[in-house]
């Protein structure tokens, strides 16, 4: 059991990662806070992933409609 953090056995019910930034990347560590610049970067990307996820619905209905 990892307790690095003190969530103890928290991390087990997680599969090893509670949400605490310390675990689970690649130098142990996550940054919890993200500037405003960094967030809006990050929703830009997920709505274009959203879009191509819409694109891809789309085609596949028009598949089974044909």
């Amino acid at each position: 059991m990892n307790d690095e953090c003190g969530r103890g056995m928290h991390h087990e019910g997680h599969h090893g990662y509670c949400g605490c930034g310390m675990h689970g990347f690649e130098h142990g560590y996550r940054r919890r806070f993200l500037t405003r610049a960094e967030k809006t970067e990050k929703l830009k990307n997920y709505a274009e992933e959203l879009k191509k996820e819409l694109r891809a619905v789309e085609e596949k209905i028009k598949e089974m409609q044909s």
